[in-house]
């Protein structure tokens, strides 16, 4: 039996990159694996994150491993669009017993958004987007799994909640990613009596399909080496701490943010 059958798990923001990582690992450990994403076919918009021809979206890709999957398409800092793509979601694959609320990003130029001077409309978008539809994903599973004394959540930041940019630039979306690390740990608190886990996990330098062309434009070793392993992350490096924390592997661990950085954080 695999570690994950029988229950079911969403994923927001998976339609590529980390997100379709994550799902597809959840899926290959047993899971039914429901995916919210603004556009359930971005893939189109990155050479580089195209799919199998044979598919039409990660759902296929997902199926294709011999469990169920439901993709809906939903404005994740929207709360009322949450709370209908996941009753559709209990309505057709059941529960939700393992949230990964990974749906967020950035907007504007990695150089822009100083601390000091940060454009106040590029920051309503990026909270909204990252701790705002966290927060929604969350307060939409949580009561079930009170309930039922049984769940697994994680969610996710970044380096950039963790350790300044060293140009002071950027602060908008390290501002919120800070503020899902300091959300969790009040989420752990305030689920753990009911046997429920809340977990974070922060990517660094992970090459997926659309960083990757950034990564090499501005020359890959400039990443690398300031990492510890000298070598940038890869998906599959951030989908093995996902299984770690929604397996029964993480089930006395609560409350903690695990950066899977290759060392840049120290």
């Amino acid at each position: 039996m695999k570690k994950l059958q029988g229950k079911v798990a969403l994923v927001t923001g998976a339609a590529r990159g980390l997100g379709r990582e994550y799902a597809l690992r959840l899926a290959s450990l047993g899971a039914d694996v429901a995916i919210i994403d603004i556009d359930l076919k971005s893939y189109r918009h990155f050479d580089r994150e195209k799919i199998g021809e044979q598919y039409d979206s990660v759902v296929d890709e997902i199926k294709d491993l011999g469990v169920n999957s439901l993709g809906v398409e939903a404005d994740i800092s929207n709360e009322e669009e949450v709370n209908n793509a996941i009753n559709k979601i209990r309505e057709n694959l059941g529960e939700i017993d393992i949230l990964v609320a990974n749906a967020g990003g950035g907007s504007g130029s990695m150089r822009g958004n100083a601390a000091s001077s940060m454009d106040a409309e590029h920051l309503k978008l990026v909270m909204e987007r990252n701790l705002y539809g966290t927060i929604y994903s969350v307060k939409a599973v949580a009561e079930h799994m009170k309930q039922k004394k049984y769940g697994k959540i994680v969610t996710v930041t970044s380096v950039a909640g963790i350790k300044a940019n060293v140009t002071g630039t950027y602060s908008h979306y390290g501002a919120a990613k800070a503020a899902i690390i300091n959300y969790t740990k009040n989420l752990a608190q305030d689920l753990g009596p009911y046997n429920i886990t809340v977990n974070a996990i922060a990517p660094g330098y992970i090459g997926t399909g659309r960083l990757m062309e950034q990564f090499e434009k501005a020359g890959v070793h400039t990443y690398a080496e300031q990492t510890a392993l000298k070598r940038l992350g890869t998906p599959e490096d951030c989908a093995n701490v996902i299984e770690f924390l929604t397996t029964d592997l993480s089930d006395y661990v609560t409350g903690t943010v695990i950066d899977v950085t290759g060392g840049l954080v120290h």
